[in-house]
């Protein structure tokens, strides 16, 4: 930095950089983008290790006008303050700074009209993609964005079409049953978690069908879905025993909902394993240090959240990315265990 005045300091720039380095101004400014081109080696670390002694802070706006870019981009979650949705965006978060990106989040609520403001919100604030973690079965926020123009990828819950990464649901639901029929469960209930988002869909599908598979039909009144929390999980444990009072095991669609599940089964007295094992969805922190450890199929949501940005990224620069879905892992702990004789 250069001194102004007695007790002041100016704000290094990249002329300032440029002209204590002896660099053309160009020359600076490729070294600290992220591409800079044919640059040497020694010429970037030089460059850098300056930026940094000097505090250098990019200005957005001027690379903006420079790029054509804003370098923000959104993102879509029905609430930030669900574990999953944040952990996803943890994810995200990592590899847009990795990235030199700035991420705007944008919460709605799961509430259409909500949703279209927030959408019209991330347009207007001209972001350079979005990452859409709120994409409903008959959602209308992916259309759009198609009709602007604006590069999306959608994260964890997914569509039919569109760019997509996320988990294999139906590999995890399908985890979940073989675990639970290989220890001999065969009157099971299962909490499915929202019909209208691919996660809790494609969770129970899985699941049902490697049942069926099996040879064990579950009934219909033994599948209850809701939402993805731990209130609304509490009231289809209810609803779901009320229903069907001999389950000696329960899949929920999602550790928030397994932990409601939790709540009713010891209000009616019943405790988990030893009457009714209980499996969840996602491998929360949580569920590791749950009273009764939960049995919960990992969903890799940190690497759903990178797998996102990079695909989005990816776009932006021209390329085109394949949808992925990740690979799942049952974690088994002290919730479940063989039905009683």
């Amino acid at each position: 930095m250069t001194l102004d005045g007695p007790g002041t300091r100016s704000r290094a720039t990249l002329t300032s950089l440029a002209a204590e380095l002896g660099l053309h101004v160009s020359t600076v400014s490729r070294a600290l983008s992220g591409d800079p081109g044919r640059v040497s080696a020694t010429t970037v670390e030089s460059v850098r290790r300056l930026a940094e002694q000097r505090g250098y802070r990019s200005n957005l706006t001027a690379r903006a006008l420079r790029t054509g870019r804003s370098s923000v981009v959104g993102m879509l979650v029905p609430r930030l303050t669900d574990e999953v949705l944040a952990t996803v965006y943890e994810g995200v978060d990592l590899a847009s700074m990795e990235a030199d990106y700035v991420t705007l989040v944008a919460n709605t609520l799961d509430d259409a009209d909500l949703r279209e403001q927030r959408v019209d919100l991330l347009l207007g604030r001209q972001v350079d993609g979005v990452i859409l973690a709120d994409s409903l079965l008959g959602s209308n926020a992916a259309d759009r964005l198609d009709k602007a123009g604006v590069p999306y990828v959608l994260a964890l819950r997914c569509l039919p079409t569109g760019l997509n990464v996320g988990t294999d649901d139906l590999l995890g639901g399908r985890l979940a049953a073989e675990h639970l029929l290989s220890l001999g469960h065969r009157r099971i209930g299962v909490i499915a978690g929202e019909d209208r988002a691919s996660t809790g869909v494609e969770r129970a599908r899985g699941f049902l069908d490697a049942c069926a598979e099996a040879g064990i039909a579950i009934p219909e009144h033994a599948v209850v879905p809701c939402r993805f929390s731990v209130t609304e999980g509490a009231r289809a444990a209810a609803v779901l025993l009320d229903a069907a009072p001999d389950v000696t095991a329960i899949f929920a669609a999602s550790d928030n909902v397994a932990l409601g599940a939790v709540g009713t089964l010891r209000e009616r007295g019943l405790s988990v394993p030893d009457d009714v094992s209980l499996v969840g969805y996602n491998n929360l922190p949580m569920a590791a240090s749950m009273p009764v450890p939960l049995t919960s199929v990992d969903s890799r949501l940190v690497e759903v959240g990178r797998g996102a940005m990079a695909a989005l990224l990816d776009l932006l620069d021209g390329g085109r990315p394949s949808s992925l879905r990740l690979a799942p892992e049952l974690v088994v702990r002290a919730s479940t265990a063989p039905p009683r004789a």
